[in-house]
């Protein structure tokens, strides 16, 4: 191998610039120049928020709330809204952006709140994710939060809704969590976010004994 060849091989990939296209009052679109780890420079095209926090990590949070009530199966809340570059509704958990001064815990107490009127206690929160690391920059702290429903103010829950928002609450049983999703998707035009799926592909497997499990041909 030629010292060029063995330069080129450990290359590390890096950002040279980053040029704005265009800019929304949210978003914002950037042409990105970078090497490769083989030494080329190259181009990509990359979506940005305009809305981060210079104090987070994190643009937002992503809430698994589980409702627990007395005499009922313990449900996981969803929100169902339209959402604009789909042209359909989706199915995901409730979430939101963090706001200036807040951390991960205290913007998905407030989201939660709004979105679905419910009050709940953090139980635990997710490393800094990314959700489409081939097109955006966008991060994420799932928040996981319990919700006693038995408490005075869940049992009639009132959302707190913004001008232009409209999100219905949907209550889905942790024990049914993938069947009650694939009813919905036969019976409405409705997409579901990936995490949502994912995570009820999990719970498929954790309600599942290992030896019902099928077993994969080596």
């Amino acid at each position: 191998m030629s010292n060029s060849e063995d330069h080129k091989a450990t290359t590390t990939p890096h950002i040279v610039k980053e040029e704005l296209l265009a800019a929304g009052k949210w978003v914002k679109l950037e042409k990105t120049t970078y090497v490769d780890p083989a030494g080329n420079t190259r181009i990509w095209e990359s979506v940005k928020r305009t809305t981060r926090q210079r104090d987070t990590e994190a643009d937002g949070v992503g809430i698994i709330a589980l409702l627990k009530r007395t005499l009922h199966k313990d449900c996981v809340v969803m929100v169902k809204q339209f959402r604009p570059p789909l042209g359909c509704c989706s199915l995901e958990f409730p979430a939101g952006l963090i706001d200036e001064g807040e951390n991960a815990e205290a913007a998905a107490l407030r989201e939660l709140k709004e979105e679905t009127g419910y009050k709940g206690e953090v139980v635990g929160v997710t490393p800094v994710t990314c959700l489409d690391p081939g097109l955006s920059n966008c991060t994420t702290q799932m928040v996981m939060v319990n919700i006693n429903g038995d408490d005075m103010e869940n049992i009639n829950p009132t959302q707190q809704l913004g001008d232009g928002e409209f999100v219905e609450v949907i209550l889905l049983p942790l024990d049914e969590f993938q069947l009650k999703i694939d009813e919905l998707l036969r019976k409405e035009k409705i997409m579901v976010d990936a995490k949502v799926y994912i995570f009820a592909m999990g719970m498929v497997q954790a309600f599942f004994k290992p030896r019902e499990l099928p077993v994969l041909k080596q």
